[in-house]
């Protein structure tokens, strides 16, 4: 069965102008997310043949996201600003439920951190979980969950 995106269509790349000149597509099908540092939504998906894998999709300063298009992508795709490539997206929902991971490290904690994580109130559930399956490597994601254990420890 043939995968649906929530953006699946041509897009022109894009230099930004100034400092920095990015190279990017503006995303208007996707909007921001107000509960993430700086609106950021985490996207996967294509670039032409080239996969996308939680890829931060930005805020161009006018409430729209855009896609940032590097040097490597733009390299492996053969494409530069002023080109079009087929932009196939889909939001990356990070799990709303405790993985196995997170229920074994609960199961090392006491009782009374798993019933403070029960008893928040979801959107601070989901800022924990979302701020955990966000990271970017191992480490990082255990230094997130130890956070979190030390966070509902106080309460």
């Amino acid at each position: 069965m043939k995968e649906k995106y929530l953006v699946n269509r041509k897009c022109l790349l894009v230099k930004w102008e100034g400092k920095g000149a990015w190279t990017y597509t503006p995303i208007p099908e996707i909007k921001q997310d107000k509960n993430a540092p700086f609106g950021w939504v985490t996207v996967s998906g294509f670039i032409d043949d080239y996969r996308l894998e939680k890829h931060k999709l930005m805020p161009m300063g006018d409430g729209k996201l855009f896609l940032s298009v590097n040097a490597t992508i733009r390299k492996k795709i053969r494409k530069e600003s002023g080109d079009h490539v087929l932009v196939k997206l889909n939001v990356d929902a990070p799990p709303n439920e405790l993985t196995e991971e997170l229920c074994l490290c609960f199961d090392m904690e006491p009782p009374a951190t798993l019933k403070a994580f029960e008893a928040l109130k979801e959107k601070e559930r989901r800022k924990f979980l979302d701020r955990i399956h966000s990271s970017k490597s191992e480490e990082k994601k255990a230094e997130r969950i130890a956070d979190m254990m030390k966070e509902l420890a106080k309460r």
